[in-house]
């Protein structure tokens, strides 16, 4: 079931993200709604289920928009990763906390593109660290707002299912 929460994640994720993207709006480089995603999904499920989204997610979105497939796959799994790890060593329920790594995750995998793209010499990740800290700023606030969506569904489903079975 988890598996397929997080395919649904990403999936979503990605479309949104490239609807985004095709109608340029400003504020779609403010959030990489796929960082998210990946980032979610390493703290629910663990490091190996951090990778193996982030390496799917990443070589996906690269082959909608990237100049070079593999790349974001690369960043995206090891920022999956360390943030799954980071998840299974740590206590990570509060809402500062995955602000924090939602934030560090956002600065790694912009760090990991820029490192990746200056190795390849095939270009630049033209980013300033203004725009990497805003999306920083951007991702850590979606990601707060969908765990605290999501974690209140099963609330409000379980408050239903009782509102309803008390008028029969």
């Amino acid at each position: 079931m988890k598996a397929f929460g997080a395919v649904v994640a990403i999936a979503l994720a990605l479309a949104l993200q490239t609807m985004l993207d095709r109608f340029a709006l400003r504020s779609a480089s403010a959030v990489d709604l796929v960082l998210v995603a990946v980032v979610y999904v390493a703290l629910t499920s663990g490091p190996v289920a951090g990778m193996f989204a982030g390496s799917v997610a990443g070589l996906v979105q690269d082959s909608l928009t990237a100049p070079i497939i593999g790349v974001g796959g690369l960043a995206k799994a090891v920022v999956g990763f360390f943030a799954g790890a980071f998840a299974q060593q740590f206590i990570v329920t509060a809402a500062l906390p995955r602000l924090l790594i939602f934030v560090v995750a956002t600065v790694v995998h912009a760090a990991v593109l820029m490192a990746l793209y200056a190795v390849l010499q095939s270009g630049t990740f033209a980013a300033s660290w203004t725009v990497i800290a805003k999306q920083a700023l951007g991702n850590a606030l979606v990601g707060a707002v969908a765990f605290a969506f999501i974690e209140a569904v099963p609330g409000v489903v379980e408050r239903r299912r009782i509102a309803r079975r008390g008028r029969h």
